[in-house]
């Protein structure tokens, strides 16, 4: 990755923080209705846990393609 591209990338840090945040916040609204005695914490890290292997599934996509 070249400078300009780290830059442009960091530009949008924000943004990307907040759509990862809002991904979270759906799929815990979803686990709320559907287990109303949710423990939060444990949805969260397993939430997190799901994310974390999505986007290593996906960079194994991007680096097949290349």
């Amino acid at each position: 990755m070249t400078d300009v591209q780290k830059f442009e990338i960091a530009r949008y840090r924000k943004e990307i923080d907040e759509d990862v945040r809002k991904l979270v916040d759906h799929y815990l609204s979803i686990s709320d209705w559907d287990i109303p005695e949710v423990d939060e914490k444990k949805s969260i890290d397993y939430i997190l846990m799901a994310v974390r292997e999505s986007l290593d599934t996906i960079e194994k996509e991007w680096q097949e393609k290349s």
